[in-house]
């Protein structure tokens, strides 16, 4: 128990030695010792760095004492440059002054026995108390500054993250601008890609149908080069064979002729000198009276005088007359005259030029085409459903008109010659209507134009008191979509001004429409329609009745009209057709043959016949001739038909 106490004292010594010593040194900057050096007096462990840059000593570790023996002591006393030894390898190496110890020592067992030994213990147990609790405040200020490095080190990354994502999303947004953008251009590139390319297909079109359209007017003009070499050819053989028997009969006739021909000539001379003698009395006559004439104002001034202001005023008269006299009809034909569009009327050009020829050619005609085919439509030779459907057509139309009741407008559609324009001619007729014939191909060179002459021929068709049948040939010309692209502003005006004028159901007009592609009109066109109405082509028993009807009209009637005074003076007689075995059962086998044919190619062929006999010897039509023209005919139709169906495969 004394060593215990006894080594604390030399340890509490030691610590308030060493203390004073450093608290010197710090004070003083005097070391006690000959260099720097450590002194650990209470711990193992390297000294830790005071607050105040001092070192701090640990209690129950004292220093070494240095081992020196007399000799070397000596030796070292008598060198002039001895180091001391340093045998702690944590002090430095110049070592350290062993009289601090030997006080310390000697001041640790003045305070042992001393009797404030425990009041020591207890201040030095005060200061390592005191010393331990500024550790533990250090220590918790480390934390708090630690906590606070982590806050912050926690804030700089929330705060770098945030950038980071601004600036993630300021990226995806820009890239997202970008990619729209080559988007837009993308898309820009294709549209216009897609432009050219349609440009192109519509170029490619145009030359194809050119090309069509130049491949159809060659064939057509070879086939009327083989007719018309043909015909003359068989003219040429003809009119040989007339020169054969002219000369033939001429040889018989010319000695007649010539004993003739002295007495002839001496009469006509004789008869033109008298005319001449006559004629040459009468000039010096009339010579003689405007020779005085002139004489009498020539040589009397005031004559001459009234003779000039005469003549002045009479040219000035009928200038101003004429100018005046066209001027005013331009005004009335205007007002009163029939729209450039109409290219045929029942209403006469106006209001009282149609009277009378409608009045005559009722007295004229009558029923009297009507009762030779027995059809009551005159020379319209439809199908029986057909003609049933527009005989009710008119029928129903004449009634509204007499209840003031809106009419319905009306399609015609089917190839052509079928007889659709006449079909609504002899409608309106039937109806008790005046009819107005106009063609949709009149409407496109009219170009800003156009919708005046619309609204003027609506106009005009209005004034109509019996009321009006409007007929519109081939009205895909200008009543097409509206989104074709070949289709100008004009046209698409002139559509739009009929729609306006059509909106409504009329109690004035009925439309008609007629066209071979009835898919190509406009779907607001196709919304006023009320009656369709397909025109197909003629069956057999329809070709019978029609070749009988131009037989008739072409052959059997050519020369039964009388000419009349004039024209028996300045025309040739024309002659007159022979018709020789022609019967039914011929009829009806061309009419077998003539299988794909329209009214309007029958028409033809009859007329063609009629051609055909005229150019014969005796002008007789008979069978054989009418074979050979019908087999003719029905083969040119065949080759037209190759040639369409030939353009329709190279389109």
């Amino acid at each position: 128990m004394a060593k215990t106490c006894a080594m604390g004292l030399i340890s509490a010594l030691a610590a308030a030695s060493a203390s004073s010593s450093l608290l010197s040194q710090t004070n003083q900057n005097v070391a006690f010792a000959d260099g720097p050096f450590n002194f650990p007096l209470f711990s193992s462990s390297s000294p830790s760095p005071s607050p105040s840059g001092s070192p701090q000593l640990s209690t129950g570790q004292l220093p070494s004492q240095p081992s020196a023996s007399p000799a070397s002591t000596t030796d070292k006393e008598g060198s002039g440059n001895v180091k001391a030894r340093n045998d702690n390898p944590r002090t430095s190496s110049a070592g350290f002054d062993p009289e601090a110890l030997e006080r310390g020592a000697k001041a640790l067992r003045e305070i042992s026995s001393s009797s404030n030994a425990k009041k020591a213990f207890e201040l030095m147990k005060k200061q390592e108390e005191t010393r331990q609790a500024e550790l533990a405040e250090r220590a918790a200020e480390f934390k708090a500054m630690q906590a606070q490095a982590e806050t912050e080190r926690q804030r700089v990354i929330y705060d770098e993250q945030k950038k980071l994502t601004q600036h993630q999303a300021q990226t995806k947004s820009q890239m997202a601008r970008y990619e729209d953008e080559l988007a837009r251009k993308r898309m820009q590139a294709e549209n216009e890609y897609q432009r050219a390319r349609n440009q192109e297909l519509v170029k490619l079109q145009e030359e194809s149908a050119i090309r069509q359209e130049q491949a159809r007017r060659a064939t057509e003009e070879q086939i009327q080069a083989q007719r018309r070499q043909t015909e003359r050819e068989k003219a040429e053989i003809e009119r040989e064979t007339i020169r054969v028997k002219a000369m033939a009969e001429a040889e018989g006739r010319a000695h007649e002729a010539k004993l003739a021909e002295e007495v002839n000539r001496r009469m006509l001379v004789d008869r033109a000198n008298a005319e001449r003698e006559k004629w040459v009395a009468a000039i010096n006559t009339t010579f003689d009276h405007i020779g005085g004439g002139l004489r009498a104002i020539l040589t009397d001034q005031n004559k001459l005088v009234v003779a000039v202001g005469g003549l002045t005023a009479l040219a000035a008269g009928i200038y101003t007359t004429r100018e005046g006299a066209r001027v005013i009809w331009g005004y009335v034909d205007r007002i009163l005259g029939q729209p450039s569009l109409i290219r045929e009327s029942s209403r006469g050009k106006y209001p009282w030029s149609g009277i009378f020829s409608r009045a005559m050619s009722s007295l004229r005609n009558g029923d009297k085409t009507s009762s030779k085919n027995g059809n009551g439509f005159g020379e319209v030779i439809l199908h029986p459903s057909l003609q049933k459907r527009i005989q009710q057509l008119s029928g129903a139309t004449a009634n509204t008109k007499a209840h003031q009741a809106p009419f319905r407008n009306m399609l015609f559609y089917g190839p052509p010659g079928t007889g659709k324009t006449m079909a609504a001619r002899e409608l309106a007729r039937k109806s008790g209507l005046d009819y107005a014939l106009m063609t949709g191909g009149d409407v496109a060179p009219l170009g800003p134009q156009a919708v005046t002459k619309i609204h003027q021929l609506f106009d005009w068709a209005k004034k109509s008191k019996r009321g009006l049948l409007l007929f519109i040939d081939e009205a895909d010309a200008f009543l097409c979509e509206r989104n074709k692209t070949y289709m100008s502003e004009a046209q698409r005006s002139a559509l739009n001004a009929l729609l306006f004028r059509t909106g409504d159901q009329s109690k004035d007009i009925v439309l008609a429409l007629a066209t071979n592609r009835p898919g190509d009109l406009d779907s607001a066109v196709a919304d006023r329609i009320d009656e369709v109405l397909e025109f197909p082509l003629p069956g057999e028993d329809e070709r019978f009745k029609l070749l009988k009807l131009y037989l008739d009209k072409y052959i059997a009637q050519a020369s039964s009209r009388k000419p009349g005074l004039l024209q028996n003076l300045f025309k040739k007689q024309q002659q007159k057709i022979e018709i020789k075995g022609l019967t039914d059962d011929i009829l009806r086998e061309a009419a077998a043959k003539t299988e794909g044919f329209s009214g309007r190619e029958i028409a033809k062929l009859m007329a063609s016949v009629q051609a055909a006999v005229y150019g014969s010897e005796n002008c007789v039509l008979d069978p054989s001739l009418f074979r050979e023209v019908v087999d003719y005919k029905v083969a040119e139709h065949q080759q037209r038909r190759k040639l369409a169906g030939a353009d329709g495969d190279g389109a």
